[in-house]
């Protein structure tokens, strides 16, 4: 019989047509046999396939990075800015990436977590049908066999002198028999309760720790990218060497998900395809199978299995319930004592035909039947369009962390070759800016020349290009007005004390300001003539 409430996504026809090869490389049957050990390989050679997959991206990484270690260049081609360019767009681009799979990656998380849910409602739902089908047999039982016995002993003793109402207690106890004979022939679903509801207790646990784990990976995913590119932004090497080790973690993780997530949607594909063969072969140990056809396909023109022995049972309670209104309408004038017991044991017919009406809705395939349909539509639909997802996430996450870990050395060796360049300017140079900022805070460091003293170091006046000196016998104050000229237009030695500079003191008398006049104007004529030579 062809079932049209139930059609399998295309989806899963597609993972379903996967080459299915076992570790001896020997093609083998794709239907869901997961006690097979031969399907089991079957998944575990596509994990496998995945694994490879990774040690190719992994040699790949390892032959880039050997020829960015030997295959060195020129300082100054390493610090151009296309190289800077093609660094900066490999960040963006692996942040973009990552940022697509993380958002991918949580869609998919969602979804899968949906389905599993789905499946377990289902499944605890099934639960409860089958749970109170069996408390209803068991009873109802009960009450024929303990409860409606007691009574018809009693009335047997106080009708003991009456033949024809003592006949009419021995009918009733052969339609109680009857009842639970009906009763016994019922499928017994104590073993299949049990087994919904540890299938769904398992699942519900499974699927808790597989969203928790996810969700710390997408997240992990998203901060190790977003530090990488700081990193980046801040030129820290420590952090990029960081990111690095924890990017190749993570392109591992990212490899191994995609192959855990390969295996399951193929498996779930191969039960979603076919799910009615699996699941009357799991419950023909429980059930019959004409049973498990009319649940599972629920047709109209299926006849109810439970229609007869639910039959019987209605028309044994009708009778035990007409001849019981006889007793009270004319043996209790007779007997006043009975009148107790015959309506206990109404009360108690009344209750039975009460679970029968339960029973029956019960046992109606419409409702196990829409517990089954909701849960193949959350795995089948959910479920593996949710791991197709995680999968597509695992992909991008792999190519993110791929890029990620081409730029980062790149852009280590771009940081080294800066800081090399900038070690290399010689700390004695007054242009350079570092010793600038060395000599700025100590303005009386031992190795500075007042460029006013006859001892000026000759290797940096023979660097600096000045004007024409002036005349030998300037004044003074003209000549002192030049020299931030001469020297680079620089005022910091304006601040320099005194001392050492061959001025005078503050407090002096004439001859010696003759004196130290007449030594400075030789110095001064003795400098131009020098400078001009």
């Amino acid at each position: 019989m062809s079932r049209v409430d139930y059609i399998a996504p295309w989806w899963t026809y597609w993972l379903h047509n996967f080459p299915h090869i076992n570790l001896r490389f020997q093609p083998i049957d794709n239907s869901f046999q997961p006690e097979e050990e031969n399907y089991q390989q079957s998944l575990i050679f596509l994990a496998c396939v995945v694994a490879a997959g990774l040690g190719v991206n992994l040699l790949c990484l390892a032959i880039y990075l050997s020829c960015l270690c030997c295959c060195r260049k020129d300082e100054e081609e390493e610090s151009k800015k296309p190289n800077s360019c093609c660094v900066t767009w490999s960040a963006v681009a692996a942040g973009l990436i990552t940022c697509v799979a993380v958002g991918v990656g949580f869609y998919g998380n969602s979804e899968t977590n949906d389905g599993v849910y789905q499946l377990t409602y289902s499944l605890y739902n099934a639960n409860h049908t089958l749970g109170g089908v069996d408390s209803l047999v068991t009873g109802t039982m009960g009450n024929m066999k303990t409860g409606l016995h007691q009574h018809l002993a009693r009335l047997d003793e106080i009708f003991a002198t009456r033949g024809d109402y003592v006949q009419t207690l021995q009918f009733m106890q052969q339609m109680a028999d009857n009842v639970i004979k009906q009763l016994l022939g019922l499928p017994d679903w104590v073993d299949a309760n049990v087994d919904l509801a540890t299938i769904a207790d398992q699942t519900a646990s499974v699927e808790y720790y597989r969203w928790l784990t996810y969700l710390l990976i997408l997240i992990l995913d998203l901060i190790i990218c977003l530090l990488a590119c700081l990193g980046l932004a801040k030129q820290s090497r420590w952090l990029l060497t960081t990111m690095m080790v924890f990017g190749v973690l993570t392109l591992v993780l990212s490899w191994a998900s995609l192959g855990a997530d390969l295996a399951a949607a193929v498996g779930t594909s191969d039960f979603c395809v076919s799910p009615d063969k699996y699941v009357m072969s799991q419950t023909k140990s429980i059930v019959g199978a004409d049973i498990v056809h009319y649940y599972l396909y629920c047709n109209q023109t299926l006849s109810n299995p439970f229609q007869q022995p639910l039959t019987i049972f209605q028309r044994s309670l009708t009778t035990m319930q007409i001849q019981i209104q006889s007793l009270l309408q004319f043996a209790v004038p007779l007997f006043p004592t009975a009148e107790r017991d015959l309506l206990g044991i109404q009360n108690l017919l009344n209750s039975s035909e009460a679970s029968l009406h339960q029973l029956t809705a019960l046992l109606d395939c419409r409702g196990l039947n829409k517990d089954y349909l909701d849960a193949m539509v959350g795995v089948c639909y959910d479920g593996v369009e949710g791991v197709l997802y995680l999968g597509l996430f695992s992909v991008l996450a792999a190519c993110a962390f791929t890029v990620m870990l081409c730029a980062i050395p790149r852009a280590w060796r771009q940081i080294a070759c800066r800081e090399r360049d900038y070690d290399d300017i010689d700390e004695e140079d007054p242009f350079n800016p570092r010793a600038r900022r060395i000599a700025s805070p100590n303005p009386n460091h031992a190795n500075m020349h007042s460029f006013c003293s006859y001892s000026s170091s000759i290797g940096s006046q023979s660097s600096l290009h000045p004007p024409a000196p002036a005349a030998a016998h300037a004044p003074m104050t003209e000549y002192m007005n030049q020299t931030p000229a001469l020297f680079g237009g620089n005022p910091r030695y304006e601040n320099v004390p005194l001392i050492g500079r061959g001025s005078p003191p503050p407090s002096y008398s004439p001859s010696m300001r003759a004196t130290y006049l007449s030594m400075t104007e030789e110095q001064i004529r003795h400098f131009g003539n020098d400078f001009q030579a």
